[in-house]
């Protein structure tokens, strides 16, 4: 395959970092594989996901937003990116609106520029229906916590209780009682992996400091840990709502 040249930008949301291409001005296709070395931190670019804007095909929708993990492989959602999503739409003028709707692979988000400059996204409901997530219960243990539900996971030689739930992409929530020595980076690869999750999964390590605060690792597919997680910090938070655990 010959070489190519490709105008990007480089941004980060809480330490999520990206690759952003226009492809509205220039059209970008690219294999898994070209995906996977722009994300390679040693020979690429580096950044946890790459980031595509393109041009809507859909009447009241302003652009298309395509996101690829540091796997290749593209994914539904990632909040994080669509904060910066806005701040490059805006700054390569390629919108002046502030409030953008944007297609994604899991449907319509509408992100918006504050007054103040701070970018907020609506992600939109929880999901919790297994087929939706998509979660395969069957098999696990499963017990009532408050208004949420359980699920005993093996992994490993031990089991954690996870809260399944989607915010556009699929999560796995569990309760720690200290982030620092949680089993991140153990236990994140193989819950990731797990058969329950057909399409994989994000895990997330929650400890709660306060019923308004909590610490939270997450381990993203496709990724590994990542400094921020947009989506799993909703995912948390609505873990811990539903368990009792936060306001």
């Amino acid at each position: 395959m010959p070489a190519m040249k490709l105008k990007f930008t480089k941004m980060q949301g809480a330490g999520n970092d990206f690759v952003v291409l226009d492809g509205v001005r220039q059209r970008i296709e690219l294999a898994p594989r070209q995906w996977r070395f722009l994300a390679d931190r040693h020979f690429g670019i580096g950044a946890d996901q790459m980031l595509l804007v393109e041009p809507s095909s859909t009447p009241g929708v302003d652009f298309r937003y395509r996101i690829f993990n540091a796997d290749g492989g593209e994914v539904e959602q990632c909040g994080n990116g669509a904060r910066c999503f806005v701040r490059f739409v805006r700054d390569q003028g390629l919108t002046d609106k502030q409030s953008i709707r944007v297609q994604t692979l899991n449907g319509v988000i509408e992100p918006r520029i504050e007054a103040d400059g701070r970018v907020t996204v609506d992600m939109g409901p929880p999901v919790f229906e297994h087929e939706r997530i998509p979660f395969v219960a069957a098999g696990l243990a499963a017990q009532p916590a408050g208004r949420d539900i359980l699920y005993t996971l093996p992994v490993g030689q031990h089991q954690c209780q996870i809260s399944v739930l989607s915010m556009g992409n699929p999560h796995a929530v569990q309760l720690v009682p200290d982030v620092e020595t949680a089993a991140v980076l153990s236990d994140g690869p193989l819950i990731e992996r797990h058969g329950a999750f057909p399409r994989r999964v994000n895990a997330g390590f929650m400890q709660v400091l306060a019923r308004d605060r909590i610490a939270l690792r997450v381990f993203e597919r496709g990724v590994g840990e990542t400094l921020a997680c947009g989506s799993g910090a909703c995912a948390a938070v609505v873990a811990g709502i539903r368990r009792g655990l936060l306001d």
